[in-house]
């Protein structure tokens, strides 16, 4: 089972949650306006936003952390995901002008983890001394 949980793909996750984000921030609005009707405020509600930021944030430091201790070395991925991260932390402070936050945020935490992967693949194999591909496997 361990080993299982090892290959799970980060930045497939990382990927998937900044898609279900941007879905969330810019389509859900527009087919959902009559939740209010029904008492449900998830559109604009802080916390699950504030949520959904967090949980970017962790999966997405961790699987581009990895990637750039463990395989690439790379910090580029990184510094766009956290530039990112910190768009969307804009989006909540700049109300009122979310979208010109979020459309940096979502591209660029999407596109690091693109990166990361794409790095990651080609680095897929122990490539000097400094690699604890090893430590991952065992």
């Amino acid at each position: 089972m361990i080993k299982t949980l090892r290959k799970i793909n980060l930045d497939a996750i990382g990927i998937s949650a900044s898609l279900l984000c941007a879905i969330h921030c810019a389509v859900l609005p527009l087919f959902l306006t009559s939740l209010p009707l029904f008492g449900l405020e998830i559109l604009h509600n802080k916390i699950f936003e504030y949520g959904m930021i967090a949980f970017a944030g962790i999966v997405g430091s961790y699987a581009l952390f990895h990637g750039l201790r463990k395989h690439h070395h790379k910090p580029l991925p990184l510094i766009i995901f956290l530039t990112g991260l910190c768009f969307l932390m804009l989006k909540e402070v700049f109300i009122g002008q979310e979208l010109m936050f979020l459309i940096p945020a979502a591209t660029m935490i999407t596109g690091a983890h693109v990166i990361n992967y794409i790095y990651c693949r080609k680095a897929n194999h122990c490539h000097s001394s400094d690699c604890d591909h090893e430590h991952l496997m065992g």
